[in-house]
């Protein structure tokens, strides 16, 4: 059967680094990938066939993050070592220092006119500098634990930092003040992001969770608990329809924001995935993990027009025989949507086709949606049905959720209960010891 998208399909995978990868970005003009590595090494990877790599070595300890310029003619890198590194992405491997930290450096991010780096640190600290001047300008310090990642908004006004106080913050550059905290994870929030419109931010959590708020309104709009085990990393796809996520369950995971659900979830690591993101254009996006890989996909489910999918999807549901096994079912993921459609415009998504990847460990991965039922004459539409199913599930999470929310109080209220009662209790020994005492002096 033909359908309109295909699969994403892992196109290359690399292996040098002698220790997890932590961090993996492309370069604008597509011809290389930078990644960092807790061996201590930034290497440069050239994506024409036959062309070597470049080890970089420079840092002292663990390389934490890297990111090319948005020029492509540097690479910033974040290490244990307490430092941050420029380097000329040629076989040289030449590079400059920055230091100010007194802790780790965990995060390096380029401003988008390329002038600026933030950076985020186990000094509890974000500190922001000038690229070419190679100069420390200020430090944001509000955080009361590690600070594990921060970015500039695509406009460069505002910085987003992710922590181990369990907080997210926004601030302004310009004022230096913090305009806002979002609070809602329950563990340490170890990555964060803008969407590309700047008007919403992601954040993955070791509480397994993602979440995606509007910073307009201040608002939660959805919460994502589609993986097992924590949440490394997040990237937007440069539509802004699309997030993608690594975690130590070894998956990474597609998600449509628009939709409100769960895409994909491909299987490619051996272990941990740590770092993930899309290229510029988002035709392609690169991951990282604990066993040392470097793995080159092709987006591929971005490339056609949404509407002619879900056609296509209800012209093969109505046209399959029960019990058919050309797509895989999944169960409704674990996500809710609290707010519909502020940021996120329709654009493309996915279809449902196989594929064959390659590579020396072929990655397995499923397609995620609810299963399609051809409506009877006079029926309900099978797309509505399906939303109203959809609708149902979001429900009965909901209602599950008050229902944890009326036990915690009761389980508040009778330990506070408890406490008044011991309060009485002490009090009235108390004046019954003091009593005789009292009566004893006269």
């Amino acid at each position: 059967m033909s359908c309109a998208l295909d699969d994403p399909t892992l196109e290359r995978h690399f292996k040098g680094h002698r220790d997890t990868i932590t961090s993996v970005d492309f370069n604008c003009n597509m011809k290389q990938i930078a990644t960092g590595s807790m061996d201590s090494c930034v290497m440069i990877w050239n994506l024409k066939p036959q062309m070597r790599a470049y080890r970089f070595v420079g840092h002292k300890d663990a390389v934490m993050s890297v990111q090319f310029s948005p020029s492509g003619h540097l690479v910033a890198s974040a290490s244990r070592d307490k430092t941050v590194r420029l380097w000329v992405p040629s076989v040289k491997g030449e590079s400059t220092v920055f230091r100010a930290h007194t802790g780790t450096v965990r995060s390096v991010n380029f401003s988008s006119d390329g002038q600026s780096l933030v950076t985020a640190s186990d000094d509890k600290t974000i500190k922001v500098w000038t690229v070419h001047r190679q100069k420390f300008l200020f430090s944001l310090s509000q955080h009361i634990n590690w600070v594990r990642c921060a970015k500039f908004s695509p406009d460069g006004r505002l910085i987003v930092s992710a922590s181990d106080d369990r907080t997210v913050k926004i601030w302004d550059k310009n004022s230096r003040e913090c305009i806002y905290s979002f609070c809602e994870h329950g563990g340490y929030v170890n990555y964060a992001d803008f969407h590309p419109s700047g008007t919403c931010i992601a954040a993955g959590s070791t509480d397994n969770t993602v979440k995606v708020w509007d910073i307009r309104t201040n608002k939660l709009l959805q919460h994502y608990q589609v993986h097992s085990a924590v949440v490394n990393s997040l990237s937007f796809h440069p539509s802004g329809n699309y997030l993608i996520t690594a975690s130590n369950d070894s998956t990474l995971k597609i998600l449509d924001l628009v939709e409100g659900r769960l895409l994909y979830t491909l299987h490619g690591h051996q272990g941990p995935a740590t770092s993930v993101v899309f290229s510029r254009t988002g035709d392609y996006f690169a991951s990282g993990g604990s066993d040392e890989q470097v793995m080159v996909w092709r987006t591929n489910f971005d490339s056609a027009d949404y509407g002619e999918v879900l056609r296509s999807q209800q012209k093969a549901a109505s046209m399959e025989p029960r019990g058919s096994t050309s797509r895989v079912p999944a169960q409704v993921p674990d996500s809710t949507e609290l707010s519909h459609g502020r940021c996120f415009d329709r654009g493309p998504s996915t279809a449902q086709c196989s594929h064959t990847s390659q590579g020396s460990t072929p990655p397995s991965f499923s397609y995620q949606e609810q299963p399609q039922r051809a409506a009877p004459d006079g029926g309900v539409p099978s797309a509505l049905a399906s939303t109203l199913e959809h609708i149902v599930g979001q429900l009965d999470i909901l209602t599950q959720t008050v229902s944890v929310l009326e036990q915690r109080l009761t389980l508040t209220e009778n330990r506070l209960k408890d406490c008044i009662d011991n309060q009485h209790e002490i009090s009235f020994r108390l004046r019954c010891s003091t009593d005789p005492e009292g009566s004893a002096s006269h």
